[in-house]
């Protein structure tokens, strides 16, 4: 089986302090993808080159304390490949995909981090901007490798994904074309990309279980008003081997929990 997590650390210095490295020696998985570490490579050096015996890699973002990606894998990839080749967001540190290639097959894991749009107008534009190129590389991506793309998407696709759907139908996160953009991005027709939510493949109806992150306003967590914000996103073939999930919510690391998928593959 081949175990892969996904968590927004929202730090990676600050998620140390918290315990992540223990908790990831704990679950042992073969590769964690992390998304917002907001560090730059002096902050890795002598620190966070490996953690729990996993080696990391990372793409950084340019501004200092800001966005960023890592992944720590057991395994070594054939490739790295940091960055999409979108100039702007790449800029940002929002995409890094390590390759497992052998002669009879062709895998990547990607650590995505999508942009917010809730600070206003300006990143809601920009959020628009990345989801319109990011899924002309996805449907490419899909025509040459299987793929799981781990991430902090920051869409709720559907009424279920979060608690207060009613009144969060003009806020990003769940606004109407972001829900088309994630709907056609699993929609196996012509148009759509055709990959799989699977999370959604394992736990179709679950609502408040499904929640991986909560606002620091009021009492979110404690009250679980929360959204599901953190995704596993795969090509069918690849999707249809998750046989087991897990959210974890014990020790808070950050705003986000993550979320562990079990494949019945090996590296």
């Amino acid at each position: 089986m081949f175990k892969l997590t996904s968590l927004n650390l929202n730090g990676l210095r600050s998620a140390a302090t918290k315990g992540v490295a223990d908790w990831v020696a704990e679950l042992a998985p073969d590769c964690i993808c992390m998304q917002e570490i907001r560090v730059q490579a002096s902050d890795i050096e002598g620190r966070f080159e490996e953690m729990a015996g996993l080696k990391g890699h990372f793409h950084f973002a340019e501004k200092k304390g800001y966005a960023g990606t890592a992944i720590y894998t057991k395994h070594a990839p054939s490739d790295v490949v940091v960055g999409w080749g979108d100039a702007e967001f790449d800029a940002e540190g929002r995409y890094l995909e390590l390759r497992f290639d052998t002669p009879a097959r062709k895998l990547s894991i990607i650590s995505c981090y999508f942009p917010s749009g809730s600070s206003g107008e300006e990143r809601q534009e920009a959020k628009f901007r990345f989801l319109k190129g990011f899924f002309p590389h996805l449907t490419a991506l899909k025509k040459e490798r299987e793929f799981i793309l781990c991430g902090d998407i920051n869409i709720a696709h559907k009424e279920i994904d979060l608690k207060n759907w009613r009144g969060n139908q003009k806020n990003s996160g769940f606004l109407p074309e972001e829900r088309a953009w994630m709907t056609r991005l699993l929609d196996a027709g012509t148009d759509g990309a055709g990959l799989v939510d699977v999370y959604r493949t394992l736990k179709p109806d679950t609502t408040g279980e499904a929640y991986t992150w909560w606002s620091n306003r009021g009492q979110a967590y404690a009250n679980n008003v929360g959204w599901r914000l953190d995704y596993h996103l795969a090509t069918p073939n690849t999707g249809a081997l998750a046989r087991t999930e897990q959210i974890y919510k014990t020790i808070k690391f950050s705003d986000h929990a993550p979320i562990t998928v079990e494949y019945d593959f090996t590296l």
